[in-house]
């Protein structure tokens, strides 16, 4: 466990790189408004990538127990937030997850903190997207996982193109799932509302 000065460290630094930068793009960091700038934005870089000190298969391991339940077990409509690592800026959506156990099964809200977890760090949508799947296929070892992420990007919004609402979708599987027939039931339920 960290003390409160390990814990500080990073913050301080980072609040000296934030004022720098601030100062390189012409701000005047002592002007208000921005004088508590640095700080603010180094607090929030730890908070969103605080997944890096965590981790997502003991969140699995940790709470998985023996059932005899051999069918899908769907957490749909996971709602995240992650930054893109070739910007520093959002992208968010929703995560769908399906898996057939093999012998156990998890508590579902460890599903949604597995997805927080990777969230919460630098991303890049299809990486997140097979980290989810490939936690949860080593953690539980299941008949099979499906993992469907839905996100629209503030990189492709805010700069370049400045495509809003454009909405990019990346599934990823394995097991029982490679059988498309599996693959339509999942997308038929995850659909429903």
């Amino acid at each position: 466990m960290k003390n409160e000065k390990e814990s500080k460290q990073p913050i301080v630094a980072l609040e000296e790189h934030y004022k720098h930068i601030l100062e390189l793009i012409g701000e005047d960091c002592n002007r208000p408004g921005l004088e508590r700038t640095p700080q603010r934005v180094a607090q929030a870089m730890c908070e969103l990538t605080s997944g890096y000190n965590e981790d997502p298969s003991a969140e699995l391991i940790n709470s998985s127990f023996k059932e005899e339940y051999q069918r899908m077990v769907i957490v749909k409509d996971i709602r995240f937030f992650s930054m893109c690592e070739h910007h520093l800026l959002p992208f968010y959506g929703k995560v769908h997850v399906a898996y057939i156990p093999n012998e156990l099964v998890t508590g579902l809200s460890k599903i949604a903190r597995v997805v927080d977890i990777f969230s919460h760090r630098l991303q890049v949508q299809e990486r997140f997207t097979r980290e989810i799947k490939e936690c949860i296929e080593n953690a539980l070892q299941p008949q099979g996982v499906i993992v469907f992420v839905e996100a629209e990007h503030m990189c492709m919004q805010m700069r370049g193109e400045e495509k809003q609402h454009a909405a990019i979708t990346t599934i990823d599987y394995c097991g029982v799932f490679d059988n498309i027939e599996r693959r339509k039931e999942f997308i038929a339920m995850i659909q429903k509302h």
